[in-house]
Order: C-alpha cells, then sequence, then structure tokens
C-alpha cells in the first residue's frame, strides 16, 4: 500500500468520524440535556468535515498532477 494510499484511508476515515461526531453532537442538543455546547460541538466538527473533504480534493489533484500513485 502506498502513501497515498493510507493518507487516503486516514482522511477519508477522519471525514467519517467527524460526521458522526456530527450527529452526536446534534442529537445531544436535540435530547433533554441540550446545552449550546452541543450545538458548537455538532458545528465545529461539521465544518472539520467540510475542511477535510476540499482538503481530500485538493491532495487528489495535486497527486495526480505531479503522477504519484
Amino acid at each position: 500500500m502506498s502513501l497515498r494510499s493510507i493518507h487516503l484511508v486516514f482522511i477519508v476515515s477522519s471525514i467519517i468520524l467527524a460526521i458522526l461526531v456530527s450527529i452526536w453532537g446534534i442529537r445531544m442538543y436535540a435530547s433533554s440535556e441540550a446545552s449550546i455546547g452541543h450545538l458548537v460541538f455538532a458545528i465545529g466538527s461539521l465544518l472539520s468535515a467540510i475542511g477535510m473533504t476540499l482538503y481530500l480534493v485538493v491532495f487528489v489533484r495535486k497527486t495526480r498532477e505531479i503522477g504519484m500513485k
């Protein structure tokens, strides 16, 4: 497995984890134990997932551009 493949696996798994954490934060905010902190945490996790997705797109384009496999 190449370094590029390992990097892709870690980034994709991080995106999935951030999305799941965001869903958890939203569910906690919607529960009876609601706190504004849960909502802020969920929004931060969602923004992290979006940022990592943009990074993934740039990384894939750059590695294709330089011919990395």
